[in-house]
C-alpha cells in the first residue's frame, strides 16, 4: 500500500492534526499566560512544570506498558479523549481559579489533569501511531507532520486570541477535543492475529530486561541531558524571553504565535524529509547532530539582540525535533523488541525529559530570578554540550544488518507482517 493511499495513514493523521491543535492553541503560551496574564512568578511557574512533569511520569510508564500489552487497541485512547473534551472548563473553571488563590492545590490538580492529557498523552498518542504505522504499513514521520500542521494552525491565530481573552483559546481547544473524540469513535481498527499474539506473550520479565540493558541507560543519560535542559528552556524561558523583546505584550504575543505557526510548518516539512536525513547521516550521527542544535539554539539566544535575530533561533527548532523523533524511533527498532516500542518510547524519552523538567525547573526559574536570561542561556547551553560529547561514545553505533532489517519492515507491505516481526 502507498502511504497516502492508506486510510488508516488519515485516521491516525487525523488523531496527531486534532491532538495538536487542542494542545497547542493554550500550551504554546502557557509559560506567558502563568507568568504574564496570571502574574506568578519565575519560581511559581517552575514549581508548576516540576508538578506537571512529576505526575506526567507516572501516566508515562503505565501508559507505555498498558499500551504495550493493548497492542492497537483504543482503550487509552478513549480516555485521553474525554480529557481533551473537558480542558476548557478544567483550565477556566478549576485550575485558574486555584492557582490565584489556592496555589499549590491548582498545581497538584492540575499536574494531574494536563500530566494525563497531554503532557505524558503526547508521548502516548505518537507511541499508539508508531504502532498503527507498523500494523497497516505507512510511514510514521508523514503521518507524525500532521501533529505539527496542527500546532502551527492552532498557534497562528493563538497570540491574537491570548491577547483578547485567554479564555478563547480554552474554549476553542474543548472544541478540537469534540473533533478528536468524534473521529476516535469513526475510526476502527482490528489487530492481526500476529500482532494480538505477540502482545498477549508480553511478560513482566521482557519489561525488566530493558532497564538490565545498558544501552537503554546511555540512551535515557543522553536524552536527560539534551532533551530535558531543552525543555525548559523552550518552554519555561524562550516565550517570556521572546515577547519581551518588543515594546508591549500583545504586540510580542501576536508576533510569537505567527513566528510559532511558521516554525511548525517549518517542522512539518522537515518531518517528511526526516527519514531520508536520518538514513542518509546514520541514527546516532542524527542523535548527535539534534543534540548540537538543540546546545546552538540555546545559546544562541544569549548571543542575538535583534527581533530577527532571536526569531532566527526560534526556527532552528523545526530542524532539530523532527530529526530527533525519527531518530530515536529508528534507535529503538534496531536496539530493542519491537513490542516493547511504547514502554522504551515513553521511559525511555519522554519519561527521562519529564524527570530533568522536575529536576531543573525551579532551580532554572531561580537562577533566572537571581541573573538574567542570558547568563541562563549560557548555563543550560553548556549541559547540553557536555552531554552531547559524551554522547559520541556511549550511544550505541549503528549495525548495517540490521539499520536494513528494520527499514525493510517498517517499508513491507502488510501481507508479510507475520515474516517482517519475525525478522526483527
Amino acid at each position: 500500500m502507498k502511504t497516502f493511499s492508506n486510510s488508516k495513514y488519515w485516521f491516525s493523521s487525523g488523531y496527531l492534526f486534532l491532538f495538536f491543535i487542542t494542545w497547542s492553541i493554550w500550551w504554546s503560551f502557557y509559560a506567558i499566560w502563568l507568568n504574564n496574564t496570571l502574574g506568578l512568578t519565575g519560581s511559581q511557574v517552575g514549581t508548576i512544570y516540576s508538578f506537571n512533569s512529576a505526575a506526567a511520569l507516572t501516566f508515562m510508564l503505565l501508559y507505555g506498558i498498558i499500551q504495550d500489552k493493548l497492542g492497537i487497541k483504543k482503550n487509552l485512547v478513549w480516555f485521553q479523549s474525554i480529557i481533551l473534551v473537558f480542558i476548557g472548563p478544567f483550565l477556566i473553571y478549576v485550575y485558574e481559579p486555584l492557582l490565584l488563590n489556592n496555589f499549590y492545590l491548582g498545581a497538584i490538580l492540575g499536574a494531574i489533569y494536563l500530566g494525563a492529557g497531554f503532557v505524558a498523552g503526547a508521548g502516548f498518542l505518537e507511541s499508539y501511531t508508531e504502532k498503527i504505522s507498523r500494523e497497516y504499513n505507512f510511514e510514521f514521520g508523514k503521518a507524525r507532520m500532521w501533529g505539527s500542521l496542527g500546532y502551527a494552525v492552532a498557534a497562528f491565530g493563538a497570540g491574537t486570541l491570548l491577547s483578547i481573552n485567554p479564555h478563547i483559546n480554552f474554549w476553542l481547544a474543548s472544541v478540537a477535543g469534540v473533533a478528536f473524540f468524534i473521529l476516535n469513535f469513526i475510526f476502527k481498527v482490528d489487530a492481526s492475529v500476529t500482532e494480538e499474539k505477540n502482545s498477549s506473550k508480553i511478560s513482566k520479565k521482557d519489561f525488566m530486561l530493558i532497564f538490565s540493558n545498558k544501552v537503554f541507560w546511555f540512551l535515557l543519560i543522553y536524552l536527560f541531558g539534551t532533551v530535558c535542559i531543552y525543555t525548559v528552556y523552550d518552554q519555561q524561558l524562550f516565550p517570556v524571553y521572546f515577547v519581551q523583546q518588543f515594546a508591549d505584550q500583545a504586540t510580542g504575543n501576536q508576533i510569537y504565535g505567527y513566528l510559532n505557526s511558521f516554525q511548525v510548518f517549518v517542522e512539518a516539512l522537515f518531518l517528511f524529509l526526516a527519514p531520508f536525513i536520518v538514513n542518509k547521516l546514520g541514527v546516532k550521527r542524527s542523535l548527535i547532530f539534534a543534540g548540537s542544535i538543540m546546545a546552538i539554539r540555546i545559546v544562541g539566544s544569549a548571543f542575538v539582540t535583534s527581533t530577527f535575530g532571536i526569531s532566527f533561533v526560534k526556527l532552528l527548532h523545526a530542524v532539530e525535533l523532527p530529526i530527533l523523533l525519527i531518530a530515536v524511533f529508528k534507535y529503538i527498532a534496531i536496539n530493542f523488541d519491537s513490542r516493547l516500542s511504547a514502554t522504551v518510547y515513553l521511559v525511555g524519552f519522554k519519561i527521562s525529559s519529564e524527570l530533568g523538567v522536575i529536576v531543573f525547573s525551579a532551580l532554572v526559574g531561580y537562577i533566572y530570578d537571581l541573573t538574567t536570561y542570558e547568563t541562563t542561556f549560557y548555563i543550560l547551553g553548556s549541559i547540553v554540550f557536555i552531554f552531547v560529547i559524551m554522547a559520541v561514545f556511549t550511544l550505541s553505533k549503528d549495525d548495517k544488518t540490521s539499520t536494513e532489517k528494520i527499514n525493510k519492515t517498517l517499508n513491507c507491505n502488510i501481507k508479510c507482517n507475520t515474516l517482517c516481526e519475525t525478522t526483527i
